[in-house]
């Protein structure tokens, strides 16, 4: 006999999850997905198996704004082994070549000077991007070299978290970790080869971890196991607002009428100046109806949720409210014409 199939409910906000090491970043969200029960879900941009930490998960509403949680700039923990190259990079890779490492603090921040700043990147074979609906992966797999164009990326700053050195704890390589804080977009395996290049001695990854994305961090996200351990109210008291991922937008509020319009699509004249994205909410606190821009004094839509979506929230307890002020939100307040 089939068993019973779980139900399943409108769930609203982003969940921070710490990612383990070896689980692809669907196959977390599958999970969480099914811990909450959750209707509709999706996550902000893959993390590699091979990488822990921060993955930002979407429900319901939220879901709508994952892509700016991809096009947001990201921060990591890279740990560089010196002095072994790789076939992909990273340690799960055959050895191509050892060398000798003769590396001081002053070498290593001279390195990762050279690339701090606008730089281009040649994407890794060993990675998810597609060429003719194949990931590459899947080709260096095969043993075939597919030609790669430059990306353009920007390194913010880079620095030096720690070094162990050869008979220092155990250790048998020597090993950097660098705090890393990049673009949207950035291959940290192929940042770690190339300072390995420049110090003349080679590199791998050896570990990854993300620590932010955008204004979010790692320091409050959940693993699949404690969630796991959680009541289901417990789990929905750790969700984010739906706004989270465009909480450091501008914000307008609209009185019952002025919301109505917003969310039929109509424009709204406002005696507010104009911004390229703000975030748009009804008369009540929770009320979040979706983003949008001002241009020639004019409110203009952009992603909107359904009258559903925003009932949802309303009625959601137990999760910090939307539109909170802070002061590095401006809040537009004013009359709609």
């Amino acid at each position: 006999m089939r068993a019973a199939r779980t139900p399943r409910r409108a769930v609203h906000g982003v969940l921070l999850l710490d990612k383990p090491i070896g689980l692809s970043s669907q196959d977390a969200l599958t999970r969480a997905k099914r811990l909450y029960r959750a209707e509709k879900a999706g996550h902000t941009g893959t993390l590699d198996p091979l990488a822990t930490g921060l993955l930002p998960l979407c429900f319901g509403a939220a879901t709508k704004f994952s892509q700016i949680g991809l096009e947001a700039d990201k921060r990591y923990l890279a740990t560089l082994t010196l002095g072994i190259t790789t076939t992909t990079g990273d340690g799960e890779g055959e050895v191509l070549q050892r060398s000798k490492v003769q590396v001081n603090r002053a070498d290593m921040e001279a390195a990762c000077l050279r690339f701090t700043g606008d730089i281009e990147q040649v994407p890794p074979m060993h990675s998810a991007l597609k060429r003719d609906g194949k990931p590459l992966y899947e080709y260096a797999r095969a043993g075939i070299e597919i030609e790669r164009e430059p990306r353009r990326v920007t390194i913010h700053q880079i620095d030096i978290v720690s070094s162990q050195h050869p008979g220092q704890d155990d250790v048998p390589e020597e090993v950097w970790t660098i705090d890393v804080r990049c673009s949207k977009g950035t291959y940290i395996r192929t940042l770690a080869e190339d300072i390995g290049k420049a110090l003349g001695c080679g590199a791998h990854l050896s570990a990854l971890r993300r620590t932010g994305s955008g204004p979010l961090t790692v320091a409050s996200a959940q693993t699949l196991e404690s969630l796991g351990d959680m009541s289901e109210a417990a789990r929905d008291e750790l969700l984010l607002p739906a706004d989270s991922l465009i909480a450091d937008w501008p914000v307008v509020r609209l009185d019952d009428e002025g919301a109505g319009r917003f969310l039929s699509g109509v424009r709204r004249r406002l005696q507010l100046p104009d911004s390229p994205r703000v975030r748009v909410y009804g008369p009540q606190a929770r009320a979040f109806l979706g983003s949008g821009h001002i241009a020639g004094g004019e409110l203009i839509s952009t992603r909107l949720l359904s009258p559903l979506e925003v009932q949802g929230l309303l009625d959601t307890s137990g999760v910090a409210a939307s539109g909170d002020r802070s002061p590095r939100q401006p809040v537009f307040a004013g009359p709609s014409l």
